[in-house]
């Protein structure tokens, strides 16, 4: 049984040690000094910019076109007109909204709220909801967290006499929007120091430009803005690890009603919030309002005063994203069983006139994880299909719906999640067209899944001192993550499982001078990772603290678990693509193996037989364990090239597994005979 190796590849880095003994000398921690060098930060200077959450905040007004939408706005204020605050469905879209309505209400403006329903409408601007403001008096329309795409619709504005400031963060096209002002940090002709605000961020800007005092609007928003900065995973780095930090204390003694209900309701502690705390309890709860076609629930969450309301529209949204829970596993298996019998296919594409749009984005993810391929889930409605699909293992998926527009209606997204449009006829087509990208992709390289780790340390760094100290790092998120460790040769000394047997724990020894470490890996167990009791592996985790009737120890959080190796194991696949194809080898000597390492692998695989299913990665590694040999990957896949050319064996890949069929009854050939051998002579004399 193969274990399943989350990431294909661990990057781990070594750290300086010049540069970690200059960072504790002067002040830090060990473990938060090994982790600042390993991101090349090397004194205590570049670690205080790195980490710093006092800085000054930047003008509003040196984005683009600000002067003109505080301008416009603040004559709508004047001029008492009816102003609509436009914005998406999402955490960073609700935020938005909320804050900056409520910042206009607060100072006197007619000012309401519109964000489009997501199963109705689908996303931004679009012509129902400007008709429909259009017939209630709207006179501006701010839009928030959207709208620098809306070219379209800014002319609609523009022929019904409605006045358009966009604010929003996402990429700009060739050509943008007609409209008063179009306020967005991506803009080519912007100037702004700071590209990575969240949409709630902009709106934020607008407010502090209409304020004129940035450090008031903060101190009143500043809860409003984290939310949503960290839900829409935006870079915490320069102005928004301020936001996020002064928001994190915010929450934590929140006079917001709705946000304290949301916290009591999820079980959270306000002394210990923190930004994973957003990512996987506030966020999802939030975010369910959109998916399930109520986003006013969130709405007057955030926006209410009244603390007895806020409990109630606390408790509707749990038991709504428990409902989002429940449609996703409708979902989830009733896709399981449409997938053909045998081997997964290269992409998962599925189609149903049921399913929900709102969710099956979380099932496509769902599925690729688990299935180790791109997923695509398609909702019908008549003639005509809206997709969500999500990437795994380095598959692009934008530049793979460009290939293949001409069978789309639309499309759009990045390379790891996109959505497009297409008509019910096409979807076998392209079933068939993306399958045939996705297969030609795995086969030449395999899944290019990675873990980036800070280090490798001993157990005796693993106190309750040192991993207390790693706090200093926080806020934790994206371009400042969570540090990851790595401890190799440890061994399994008991497991159990825990959470209604959907838990692993585990506990870890090296060696006999150190005491055993306690782990907990979620969603896995004995089967799914195929370790024993005995067993020498390496692992990856984050370090964090078990609190448990008030005795504090050490915890690993498991996030991969592999053999360990006596000798190196590249995963350099080096030429390896170009045996068949004809190109020139340069790499030669990495892929030529001798008569010793072929033997040395075929005895494995003897063993192992008659069928061996594992990633291919991971077979490697336990070929080097067994042989006590250094081999890479690239070199393990010529050498079963070799064996499968004079039919020993025969392979097939599976995404992320490869299966291998030893042909019964031979166990010897003429290995001369191997076209892959003999290619790779030829190109060695060269």
């Amino acid at each position: 049984m193969c274990i399943t190796l989350k990431y294909g590849i661990w990057n781990i880095e070594t750290p300086e040690m010049g540069a970690v003994n200059t960072l504790v000398g002067e002040g830090y921690p060990p473990l938060p000094a090994m982790v600042l060098a390993a991101r090349g930060i090397t004194d205590a200077k570049k670690a205080h910019e790195y980490l710093n959450c006092t800085s000054s905040l930047i003008d509003p007004f040196l984005i683009t076109d600000m002067d003109l939408a505080a301008g416009r706005v603040g004559l709508a204020m004047e001029r008492n007109e009816k102003i609509a605050v436009f914005g998406d469905y999402d955490v960073d879209g609700i935020t938005a909204t909320c804050l900056l309505v409520d910042f206009l209400t607060r100072h006197g403006a007619n000012c309401m709220r519109y964000i489009p329903s997501r199963l109705e409408e689908g996303y931004g601007l679009n012509p129902i909801a400007i008709h429909q403001l259009k017939q209630e008096g709207v006179q501006l329309i701010i839009s928030v967290d959207c709208g620098i795409t809306a070219v379209e619709e800014a002319q609609l504005c523009k022929e019904l006499g409605i006045d358009l400031v966009i604010t929003d963060h996402h990429e700009c096209k060739d050509q943008l929007p007609d409209a008063v002002a179009v306020v967005d940090p991506h803009r080519p002709d912007d100037h702004y120091p700071h590209k990575n605000l969240s949409g709630v961020g902009v709106a934020f800007k607008l407010a502090a430009a209409l304020s004129g005092d940035q450090e008031e609007v903060l101190n009143e928003y500043a809860d409003m803005v984290c939310l949503g900065t960290v839900a829409d995973v935006m870079l915490l780095q320069g102005e928004n690890r301020v936001f996020v930090a002064r928001g994190l204390e915010s929450i934590r003694h929140t006079h917001r009603p709705g946000i304290a209900a949301l916290m009591r309701e999820c079980g959270c502690s306000p002394d210990t919030v923190c930004a994973s705390t957003i990512g996987y309890n506030l966020a999802p709860r939030i975010n369910a309002a959109g998916r399930m076609g109520q986003i006013n629930l969130a709405l007057d969450l955030f926006l209410t005063d009244d603390s007895s309301l806020a409990s109630e529209l606390a408790r509707k949204l749990c038991e709504l994203n428990r409902e989002r829970q429940t449609v996703e596993s409708q979902i989830y298996q009733q896709a399981v069983s449409m997938l053909p019998d045998g081997a997964p296919p290269a992409a998962i594409v599925l189609a149903d006139d049921s399913w929900h749009q709102g969710v099956v984005g979380i099932v496509a993810s769902r599925l690729a994880e688990e299935f180790c391929c791109p997923a695509f889930l398609i909702c019908l409605d008549g003639e005509h299909g809206k997709a969500s699909s999500r990437s795994y293992g380095g598959f692009n998926l934008f530049t793979s719906l460009t290939a293949l527009s001409d069978l789309l209606e639309s499309y759009g997204g990045h390379e790891l999640a996109a959505g497009f449009t297409i008509s019910r006829s096409q979807i076998p087509v392209f079933r068939q067209q993306i399958c045939q990208l996705a297969g030609a992709y795995y086969n030449n390289s395999g899944p290019k899944t990675m873990l980036d780790v800070d280090c490798a340390i001993t157990p005796e760094l693993l106190t309750v001192h040192n991993v207390d100290a790693l706090s200093i790092l926080e806020p934790c998120g994206n371009g400042c993550p969570k540090p990851i460790f790595a401890m190799e040769r440890m061994t399994i000394e008991r497991i159990t499982m825990v959470g209604g047997g959907r838990h692993m724990r585990l506990r870890l020894r090296s060696g006999t001078s150190h005491p055993p470490i306690n782990a907990i890996y979620f969603s896995a167990s004995p089967e799914s990772t195929s370790v024993a009791q005995g067993d020498v592996v390496d692992v990856a985790f984050n370090a964090q603290i078990n609190d448990y009737r008030g005795e504090r120890t050490v915890q690993m959080n498991l996030l991969d678990i592999r053999p360990s190796c006596s000798a190196p194991c590249s995963a350099e696949l080096y030429d390896y693509g170009r045996i068949r194809t004809g190109e020139p080898i340069s790499a030669v000597e990495e892929l030529l193996p001798t008569r010793a390492i072929l033997a040395d692998i075929w005895r494995f695989l003897a063993a192992s037989g008659p069928i061996v299913q594992e990633a291919p990665l991971c077979l490697c590694r336990k070929i080097v364990r067994h042989t006590g040999k250094p081999l890479s990957l690239g070199k393990l896949m010529t050498c079963l090239d070799i064996f499968a050319d004079v039919g020993l064996l025969n392979t097939q890949r599976m995404n992320k597994y490869i299966l291998i069929r030893l042909t019964p009854g031979k166990e010897k050939a003429d290995l001369s005979r191997s076209r892959t051998l003999q290619i790779l002579l030829h190109a060695k004399e060269r």
